[in-house]
């Protein structure tokens, strides 16, 4: 399969909306179920300078996405955070390795990204998996993170720092 990376745009609002409504993403991010056709619609046509967001293309749709969001606070502007989402078809095909290697060098080597930082549930162990093969390290646990399916779910802080 044929994978294209490229930073985002707005034809792809309506791509990255399905694979926000799927249930494994929504509930491993901070979404919810029957998420609004305008949510990613107006996060995609107004993307702030300070966030870069690229997608995985595979048969003409969006698969994947990944946002690196730079601190704008001037003492923090070395680091940044992450969030990246796989359409449920496209799970486990190694698309977010991909989308994480470009990030992560767009970060490293023109942004001069020295921390990324991510917060992961507990219970999403492939995704700790992923985190780690790229050098992200467990910094803490956040106890009752976040509500979701009824019960509270714990969630760790994750970092990568460049050295």
């Amino acid at each position: 399969m044929d994978i294209l990376i490229r930073h985002s745009c707005k034809n792809d609002a309506g791509d990255i909306t399905k694979i926000f409504l799927e249930k494994s993403n929504y509930r491993n991010t901070l979404g919810v179920p029957y998420l609004r056709d305008n949510v990613w619609e107006q996060r995609v046509h107004e993307i702030p300078l300070n966030i870069i967001q690229l997608v995985a293309v595979a048969e003409e749709k969006v698969i994947g996405i990944v946002g690196l969001h730079i601190e704008t606070n001037i003492r923090r502007k070395h680091c940044a955070s992450i969030g990246i989402s796989i359409s449920e078809k496209y799970q486990n095909n190694k698309i977010g390795s991909r989308l994480l290697k470009e990030i992560l060098d767009l970060s490293d080597n023109w942004h001069n990204i020295r921390r990324i930082e991510l917060e992961v549930y507990t219970d999403n162990q492939k995704a700790i998996n992923l985190y780690k093969k790229f050098g992200f390290k467990i910094e803490g646990t956040l106890k009752d993170y976040v509500f979701g399916e009824g019960k509270y779910i714990d969630a760790h802080t994750m970092a990568r720092l460049k050295v």
